[in-house]
């Protein structure tokens, strides 16, 4: 485009120059204007459309007279309780009792000799499983349940042993038991008394050992063993520990316990 025409040219013939128009971009934004124009009417005549719709249907809605229908008062009638006592029904009749078989066992008398028939006391095994009382009456023999041999021979039935809570060994507890003094005294100890075995030193052996002790409610030590490593370290892992003296019991709830302890010893050479 010529310079003397681009003062007065559209910006669009500027934005289009030397391009082609008929692709469509140029048509498009040529004629938005109007296409904005046309659907802004558009879009506004439906709105009248519906207002003047809902506004219509208002008024032919207030032209429907309302009717109402009388209903009669309703009369409430009290309702008198019946009090007489609900009818109850008669109670099963019971089962007949069984008749069980039943031996006379009197008093015996001593006497010389023609004692009637029916004055002889019975015989012992017919009296195991019948009631006594003082009539012979047939019936179904009674299970009697007798107790054991060893129940009967026993005696005297033991009475259980409590478990003294305080000879229990704890495996985990609330407060691990310690050294007296803390990290720093384990230190001073170890440093004045642990010795490095000389076989060891000579065979360049290191490692760790894993010492497992119980420490009781007065902070005893006993039972010291090595559970873990190198075998020529263990026997003065184990003698430091029998050194260290009373520990600080472990607590669990409130109260001293005998606890578990493990305690590692780690074993190693100067590097020259």
């Amino acid at each position: 485009m010529e310079a003397s025409k681009i003062l007065t040219a559209d910006v669009l013939d500027i934005i289009f120059n030397n391009r082609n128009k008929d692709y469509g971009a140029y048509e498009l934004r040529r004629h938005y204007q109007r296409r904005l124009i046309l659907s802004l009417m558009f879009m506004g005549a439906i709105c009248l459309l519906l207002i003047g719709g809902y506004v219509l249907a208002g008024k032919s809605n207030h032209q429907f007279t309302s009717h109402f229908v009388d209903i009669p008062p309703t009369k409430l009638i009290a309702v008198v309780p019946d009090k007489r006592d609900p009818v109850q029904p008669p109670p099963p009749p019971k089962p007949p009792a069984q008749q069980i078989a039943q031996r006379i066992v009197t008093t015996p008398a001593i006497v010389t000799d023609n004692v009637p028939e029916e004055d002889k006391p019975p015989i012992n095994e017919d009296l195991e499983n019948v009631k006594i009382g003082t009539m012979n009456i047939d019936g179904p023999a009674i299970d009697v349940i007798t107790p054991p041999i060893e129940a009967v021979t026993r005696g005297i039935i033991e009475q259980p042993v409590k478990e003294n809570p305080g000879d229990k060994v704890f495996e985990i507890v609330e407060i691990e038991s310690s050294y007296p003094g803390g990290i720093e005294a384990w230190r001073r100890f170890l440093i004045k008394t642990f010795r490095y075995p000389q076989a060891a030193i000579d065979n360049g052996i290191e490692g760790t050992v894993v010492v497992q002790f119980i420490v009781d409610r007065e902070g005893v030590v006993s039972h010291v063993e090595a559970i873990s490593g190198p075998e020529d370290l263990r026997a003065e892992a184990i003698r430091v520990i029998n050194k260290s003296g009373k520990w600080t019991p472990a607590i669990q709830n409130g109260r001293s316990v005998r606890s578990y302890k493990k305690q590692p010893f780690v074993f190693k050479l100067a590097s020259e």
